[in-house]
């Protein structure tokens, strides 16, 4: 049986932000406009350093290549975190037993009754 650690929880603030920046190709201003924006709060080491997680970092990547389809920063940010919250959702279905359908599919749109 294998015990979980620190470098398997996505939400770990492992990363520095120089590290952060240069493993998703963004600068550090990118990762601070996203913190302004609240679309993540980085955590802060005891010297006041910004620290991030992959899921942090995952949702920034996601913003940057939204940005680069031409999306403004809000627009993205929330894009994200309507994505992000989806993603949940689905797992927590998942985690009580339920299914999920064809038609549970984020990438599909929903159909309205006339």
């Amino acid at each position: 049986m294998s015990t979980a650690t620190s470098f398997d929880d996505a939400d770990y603030p492992a990363y520095t932000m120089g590290r952060a920046a240069d493993m998703i190709g963004v600068t550090p201003a990118f990762l601070r406009s996203l913190g302004a924006a609240g679309l993540i709060e980085p955590q802060r080491s005891d010297g006041g350093h910004r620290r991030y997680s992959r899921h942090q970092l995952q949702l920034a990547q996601r913003v940057r290549q939204l940005l680069d389809e031409g999306i403004l920063l809000t627009a993205a940010c929330r894009i994200v975190t309507l994505e992000d919250r989806l993603a949940a959702a689905h797992r927590r279905i998942i985690e009580l037993g339920g299914v999920l359908t064809p038609e549970d599919d984020a990438d599909r749109p929903t159909t309205t009754a006339a």
